[in-house]
């Protein structure tokens, strides 16, 4: 770490008379995995938005390495968005057939994500023969398969029962670590910001930076009352 993957700067985004994000200052470095916290309404997955380019600021900048354009991102949502008349690896595959990525995409670097991470023996099920874990793991490896230099994960997770969230929380760590791929997960989770990430941002209502913690080994188990003293715990879930 140390080279900015990306950094917003006096960013503020308003619908209409709402301001939903409000004078953001966020830099994220290379191979840093940085949690969003907030409630709903708070402006994370906006924020995300923004990042992946499906909305623009209204005023601020979004600035990438060396001023350079928009790199190639990866995008992950609560729903898995597999295409239901592919199969699990014609999902992981499917970015091979845009013309803009066909000549890049490595067919064999995706069979070997597959085998890798534990999906291969689903290589030829469909979308609806997947639970709701399985299904999130291959849109997972879909993002990684076109080697983006940053990931954005909104809640991935969030409508998972708790033992399957668990279960993909440790399956990304590794996932991520291995990869060293760049990642902001915004998240409604104090527990899955503190199992995964390096840093974690808290976003107060109306779209402001409250708080950021960086997360050292010995020091996770304690920052979990103190992120909860900054918010009110009964609007947060709490694993």
């Amino acid at each position: 770490m140390g080279t900015e993957a990306v950094r917003i700067a006096a960013g503020t985004k308003r619908f209409g008379d709402s301001v939903v994000l409000d004078d953001i200052d966020l830099a994220v470095e290379s191979g840093e995995f940085v949690a969003v916290l907030g409630r709903s309404g708070s402006g994370k997955s906006t924020l995300l938005r923004v990042l992946a380019g499906l909305e623009s600021l209204s005023s601020g900048t979004v600035s990438w390495p060396a001023g350079g354009e928009r790199p190639h991102i990866g995008v992950v949502f609560q729903d898995a968005l597999l295409l239901p008349w592919l199969t699990v690896q014609g999902n992981v595959s499917y970015a091979k057939r845009f013309v803009h990525r066909r000549k890049g995409f490595d067919a064999d670097y995706a069979a070997e994500l597959m085998r890798r991470f534990g999906v291969d023996s689903l290589a030829d099920r469909y979308p609806d023969q997947l639970s709701g874990g399985q299904a999130q793991r291959v849109a997972i490896l879909r993002a990684v398969a076109t080697r983006p230099q940053v990931l954005l994960l909104d809640e991935p997770f969030s409508a998972l029962d708790p033992a399957t969230r668990a279960d993909l929380q440790q399956w990304l760590a590794t996932l991520t670590t291995e990869l060293g791929v760049t990642v902001l997960l915004v998240t409604h989770d104090v527990e899955e910001a503190l199992a995964l990430a390096h840093r974690v941002v808290l976003l107060a209502d109306g779209g402001r930076i409250q708080r950021q913690w960086r997360l050292g080994e010995a020091d996770r188990s304690g920052l979990r009352d103190e992120i909860l003293s900054h918010y009110r715990v009964s609007e947060l879930w709490v694993a």
